[in-house]
């Protein structure tokens, strides 16, 4: 079992960055795959990046290549998601989710665990 705790949104204007972190706690978290989602108002939960448990594949969304880089502290038991080049269409609720599996999923569908959500607004 994995618990996931988001910490890090907040309002920012448009070319700014945010560091979201995900403390997640459970006895398999260093061989599970990690993802970041959003939500913004209106719109489906869409997956934005992921990461292997095992090795470094990584994916991300057309939207979000080259600005977020997802990460992740074992020691700390924590995932990162770092966002630069922030522009209004990146305003959503961010959520931390975990597999039971070290693959990762590029949909909703196969995520076991997720955490509370964090705002990120990004003005104009």
């Amino acid at each position: 079992q994995v618990q996931l705790v988001e910490s890090g949104g907040g309002l920012v204007q448009t070319g700014g960055s945010l560091r979201l972190s995900c403390a997640a706690s459970g006895r398999t978290f260093s061989r599970s795959a990690m993802g970041w989602f959003r939500q913004a108002p209106g719109k489906e939960r869409e997956l934005v990046a992921a990461l292997s448990g095992v090795g470094s594949m990584t994916y991300y969304s057309d939207s979000v290549k080259g600005r977020f880089t997802i990460s992740r502290d074992n020691a700390k038991n924590t995932l990162y998601l770092q966002m630069n080049s922030l522009n209004p269409e990146d305003t959503a609720v961010y959520y931390c989710a975990a597999r039971n599996n070290p693959i990762y999923s590029t949909t909703y569908y196969g995520w076991n665990y997720w955490g509370q959500g964090t705002q990120v607004t990004v003005s104009s």
